[in-house]
């Protein structure tokens, strides 16, 4: 590159460049890494430099539904991250409303800033408040947020005390979803404090009235089994599917109708940006299978994503 495109550009073109370096042959995820390490400060110790080539290089790349955006700092100079244009309306969640034992009672203090409050037991459900960066929701960063909150002193008696919030949370009649849970940590070990939280029972609609009361208008789908917050505005949910998703009268009929409004739900959820994994409560029930099951699953989840554990 020196010889034949910085001392001499009339040798290669742009095209024989990039056959050189193989981005022809290399996969999206590792062509992504190069086009951000292009613009990195390791390359550019100019930040008026780095946004001029992004700059040029989105005008390329946007019609592919990907552009480089900056999603942090590197030694006091922008680091910017290729991410897709079509993921969750470009949106960060600004309330994460999980963990509920029961149904939240919420009134809006400032329906203008969309800031809420927890009339009631605050005890019942935890929200996530504060800035979701595009790390995501990490579990060093749940961690941190609930020993400030709930102004617990050790670090270990912490991550304990937040694991069996979460985990109490969790319906009683779905071993499925608590081997979910539990696998999620067991398989993950000490690597999770850097990885995704998996934030369980988590509000997507919240409506004041019943389904009863609102009829036919009713939300589709008020909780999510569980949401994963990944880097660059990813989201991905997990749901455990038993037998009462598609049938009625305790599992005995079939039910269409039930089936449907499944179906239409995942339909909303994908085109507002959200990736969305179904597991039948039956290959979970069994602990040991669950493992090996969800060991294969979270490899491929995050290699598909892109998740390796680095911070920021």
């Amino acid at each position: 590159m020196q010889q034949h495109v910085f001392r001499n550009p009339e040798d290669w073109s742009t095209e024989d460049l990039f056959e050189h370096l193989g981005a022809f042959e290399a996969g999206d995820a590792r062509f992504a890494r190069f086009l951000a390490s292009a613009v990195s400060a390791d390359v550019l110790l100019d930040e008026p430099a780095q946004r001029h080539l992004v700059a040029q290089i989105n005008e390329q790349i946007r019609s592919a539904g990907v552009e480089l955006r900056e999603t942090g700092a590197d030694g006091g100079y922008p680091r910017f991250t290729v991410v897709s244009t079509r993921l969750a309306d470009n949106r960060r969640p600004k309330n994460v409303i999980f963990a509920s034992l029961t149904k939240p009672d919420i009134r809006f203090l400032s329906a203008v800033d969309n800031d809420i409050e927890i009339v009631g037991d605050p005890g019942n459900v935890l929200v996530y408040d504060r800035e979701i960066t595009g790390d995501g929701i990490r579990w060093r960063d749940l961690q941190t947020w609930w020993q400030d909150t709930q102004k617990i002193a050790d670090e270990a008696e912490a991550k304990k005390t937040l694991y069996h919030r979460l985990r109490r949370s969790l319906p009683g009649n779905s071993p499925g979803q608590r081997n979910v849970f539990e696998l999620y940590h067991h398989i993950l070990g000490s690597a999770v404090y850097d990885l995704p939280a998996l934030l369980p029972e988590v509000w997507l609609h919240w409506d004041h009235k019943t389904v009863r009361e609102r009829g036919p208008e009713a939300l589709l789908r008020s909780r999510m089994d569980f949401l994963l917050l990944l880097p660059h505005g990813q989201r991905v949910v997990l749901e455990v599917d038993g037998s009462q998703h598609y049938t009625r009268d305790d599992g005995q009929v079939p039910d269409s109708c039930k089936y449907a409004e499944l179906v239409a739900g995942d339909r909303e959820l994908k085109l507002r940006g959200y990736e969305v994994f179904r597991f039948g409560h039956d290959e979970l029930r069994d602990a040991e299978r669950a493992r090996l099951l969800l060991q294969e699953f979270l490899l491929a989840l995050f290699q598909r994503f892109e998740v390796n554990g680095r911070t920021s």
